[in-house]
């Protein structure tokens, strides 16, 4: 797929601007410049988010589009685990019905013994088979099929074919716009549902962060899903995965588990939370002169919705039913988001933010449910940004405007 002296290109410009090197080209006439540029693009994008890849020489790349829309090497894993947990006795078999470049089935393939890759592109299958024989893998099929059409030609010979089918509809129509609706994905999910339970004990779907979880979940099979994963990298969401199970029962629970996970790429760590399923209807508001800290919900807790349950289970308050954050008067242990000790409060009179403001010259600013932007609130406090002070304006139940000064805990 590479010759030895576009390999050698690439390794020798591996660190080095690929506008520079387009726009110097190269007077070796052996070297294909366009695949040389495409595979250092991909190597340095590789160290960023598959550190296990960006060190093994001979990994071929495909176009920057498909580097981007890859998962990471953390989120890989953690949907490795996912299907750690759904191993049982016997013959175990994976089916990756989108394969692309093929990252979240290398990871989910070392926890069978048969993994299966389908993938409509005869170049992604071609770049498949040769980066999956340098990676070890030894028990995979690749297959160049499009996904409906190999799912309904496997042959029920067994009563269940496999234990796991993933699913990573693309989120790009065929003038390459994005979308967010199931049913405008490829392939659309929401008319295989029947024949994916019918040939799998489970079914994981990989879909867009974008996505309601609670419309996702009616779209679909809504009996038949078991958990909800919201996965966050470093406070940024990435991931909607819904993992189905085909068996149903009159016990089954009625709500899937919701799980919370934010990843911190530093160290690979995660803090998770997982709602518990009851909580009280209401949830209490806090009088702002009582509070004495304040939390702020990771990104995958905010993009969850579940506020009632995150008071009750740490109880806290809401500060305002619109502002997402919750306050305390005793500190709280492992709150999954940023947790602050507020040292001053102030309305938005000029007087009143002199007085409580007047000696910063720094701070980090964050606005919930409020009239004015960060930056633009930043301008009128004509504040830098850093520091070791924090701010956040909100909106209270009143709707007053206030600014609350914190230092991080």
């Amino acid at each position: 797929m590479i010759n030895e002296a576009t390999l050698r290109y690439v390794l020798q410009h591996a660190y080095d601007d690929i506008r520079m090197l387009a726009l110097r080209g190269c007077k070796d006439p052996q070297v294909d410049l366009t695949l040389a540029l495409q595979q250092i693009q991909g190597r340095q994008t590789a160290r960023r988010k598959l550190p296990t890849w960006a060190a093994i020489d001979g990994i071929v790349y495909p176009p920057h589009l498909n580097m981007e829309q890859c998962s990471s090497e953390l989120t890989a894993r953690y949907k490795r685990e996912v299907a750690e947990n759904l191993i049982v006795s016997g013959r175990r078999k994976f089916l990756d019905l989108t394969g692309g470049f093929g990252v979240d089935f290398s990871f989910m393939a070392d926890v069978f013994d048969e993994a299966v890759y389908v993938e409509r592109d005869p170049y992604l299958c071609e770049l498949a088979a040769q980066n999956f024989t340098l990676l070890g893998k030894r028990n995979v099929s690749i297959i160049c099929a499009d996904a409906t059409d190999y799912l309904k030609s496997v042959a029920s010979v067994e009563e269940t074919p496999f234990t796991l089918i993933f699913v990573d509809p693309a989120r790009r129509d065929s003038h390459g716009a994005r979308t967010y609706a199931l049913a405008d994905c490829t392939p659309d999910v929401t008319t295989m549902m029947d024949e994916l339970l019918r040939r799998s004990c489970h079914v994981l779907l990989k879909l867009s962060p974008m996505l309601d979880w609670r419309k996702a979940v009616a779209d679909l099979a809504p009996h038949h899903v078991q958990e909800v994963h919201i996965v966050a990298v470093d406070n940024e969401c990435k991931e909607l995965l819904l993992l189905l199970t085909r068996e149903t029962s009159d016990t089954q629970q009625t709500e899937p588990c919701l799980i919370c996970t934010d990843i911190h790429s530093r160290d690979g760590s995660r803090t998770v939370y997982r709602p518990s399923p009851s909580c009280p209807v209401d949830c209490d508001i806090v009088a702002v002169s009582s509070a004495q800290y304040l939390y702020e919900p990771n990104a995958a807790v905010m993009k969850a919705g579940c506020f009632r349950e995150l008071a009750a289970d740490f109880n806290t308050a809401q500060l305002a039913p619109n502002s997402h954050l919750f306050t305390s008067s005793a500190p709280v242990k492992d709150f999954p988001g940023r947790s602050f000790h507020i040292t001053a409060i102030a309305t938005m009179n000029k007087r009143d933010l002199r007085s409580t403001l007047g000696h910063l010259k720094t701070a980090n600013i964050s606005v919930r449910n409020f009239p004015l932007s960060a930056e633009k609130l930043r301008q009128r406090l004509k504040l830098a940004d850093g520091g070791t002070d924090y701010i956040f304006a909100t909106t209270l139940s009143n709707g007053d405007h206030i600014i609350m000064l914190c230092t991080k805990l």
